[in-house]
């Protein structure tokens, strides 16, 4: 058992030391909450020549103090949370894991929980306990209600114990699972709708436009598409290319989504409206079966969701307002084929940008008339053809980029984009986080 008591309205001596190594936007997110939750002991560092920034940042934080490196972080602190990027999860581990104070309890905060496994197992002592999480959601997010998974790998259950405590003031909602139910479920819950937001932002900027800014994709579900999309890339890309390159479930997934988007193109220009819309039909009963259809809809109304919009509807529509939604409709394809049910990690553990993406893919496929209006447009008007074809080039684009399994490659494809939108990040973090708000009080 630990000789201290992991409580914040413990007296300093008897307060646990806690350990910080990497202090990126997670990191730092967890640094500030440990502060204002009142632990008197919080040990962090990053890498060296980020010493003097770091130490400026973090001043003001009561109980924090800045060390040179992880080895000095991890003799002296009880509870170590290594907050590096997945694709260096094991260098850093091999660097400072022997030492590891005594008894103390690890965890590590990868999106991608296999190298994050194999590197604990490898080098950390064996009088050392591991309890893993995961916060599934970005810094910007409160964790209130949020999922938070635990992992308790080679741990008594005083250890989960002691790290439920020290959680408890992000007031989050415990997951537990173990390492390979956690990479499961986060390529189920977050492997598409990545590659469905890339695919969007890649295929606009391709055409080099910002389309709801002249009237199109305004409004309604199409608020919610373009509103994730700018918060996706306004994000750091290694958030997201760990769990594509390094998680198996995720690279078959983001494979399958691309082949979906080009059979569903095929049908489109071979006018084959029949077969799509039995295509679809089949991959709705898979995926909204009728044991789901009695949940209330995630989305808000079409009128409030209009609020967070970034462009303003037209007067006078210069093109047609019928929309194919591919995205959406692959999304759903992708999904029947390999027989994931999207409901089942909802209620387990979803992102508050899964359980929008949700939330309008049910919106178009539980109604008759909006899935048919879709197929029809799909298959018949041609205004949208020009941005499909570009969605379907920059699919197939990102499947093959995360086939690579190179990183570099990953960083430059996304920043490359990412720079392209620049410029409407500000306002799209503003107006996307009030957007998330609403969206997941209203679930409540």
């Amino acid at each position: 058992m630990a000789a201290y008591e992991v409580s914040s309205s413990a007296s300093q001596e008897r307060q646990p030391s806690i350990g910080l190594i990497g202090m990126g936007e997670m990191g730092r997110m967890y640094c500030k909450r440990f502060s204002n939750a009142g632990w008197a002991h919080i040990n962090v560092c990053d890498r060296p020549e980020n010493f003097e920034n770091l130490k400026a940042d973090v001043q003001g934080l009561s109980g924090v103090s800045v060390l040179k490196d992880g080895h000095l972080v991890s003799r002296v602190s009880d509870i170590i949370f290594y907050s590096v990027e997945a694709e260096y999860i094991d260098k850093v581990v091999a660097e400072y894991g022997q030492s590891t104070k005594v008894g103390a309890i690890v965890a590590g905060q990868t999106s991608v929980k296999s190298p994050e496994k194999l590197a604990f197992e490898k080098y950390l002592p064996n009088d050392v306990h591991i309890v893993s999480c995961h916060s599934l959601h970005g810094p910007t997010v409160s964790t209130e209600g949020q999922p938070l998974v635990l992992i308790q790998h080679r741990a008594p259950d005083w250890a989960l114990h002691a790290m439920e405590n020290l959680l408890a003031s992000f007031k989050s909602r415990y997951v537990y699972l173990t390492y390979d139910e956690h990479d499961v479920v986060t390529a189920n819950t977050q492997a598409v709708t990545h590659a469905a937001f890339l695919s969007m932002g890649t295929a606009w900027h391709c055409s080099m436009s910002y389309p709801w800014e002249m009237g199109q994709y305004v409004g309604g579900i199409e608020t919610v598409k373009v509103n994730i999309m700018l918060r996706i890339y306004a994000n750091k890309w290694h958030v997201y290319a760990g769990l594509a390159i390094l998680n198996p479930s995720a690279r078959m997934q983001i494979d399958q989504y691309a082949q979906s988007v080009t059979d569903l193109f095929k049908m489109m220009i071979s006018g084959d409206e029949v077969a799509l819309k039995k295509r679809m039909y089949e991959a709705r009963e898979i995926v909204f079966s009728s044991s789901e259809k009695q949940r209330p809809p995630i989305l808000l109304s079409e009128e409030i969701l209009d609020r967070f919009s970034l462009g303003v509807r037209p007067q006078t529509p210069t093109r047609p307002s019928a929309n194919s939604h591919l995205s959406l409709l692959a999304m759903v394809d992708c999904w029947a084929a390999l027989r994931i049910l999207p409901y089942k990690h909802l209620d387990l553990a979803a992102t508050p940008i899964f359980r929008m993406w949700i939330g309008v893919a049910e919106y178009l496929f539980r109604s008759n008339d909006r899935l048919d209006a879709a197929v029809q447009a799909a298959v018949h008007d041609v205004s949208h053809r020009s941005d499909d074809l570009e969605f379907v080039v920059a699919a197939r684009g990102w499947s093959q980029c995360v086939s690579f399994g190179s990183f570099e490659l990953y960083r430059e494809r996304f920043t490359h984009t990412a720079t392209f939108f620049e410029s409407r990040f500000p306002e799209a973090n503003r107006v996307g986080s009030q957007m998330i708000k609403a969206i997941l009080e209203a679930a409540t």
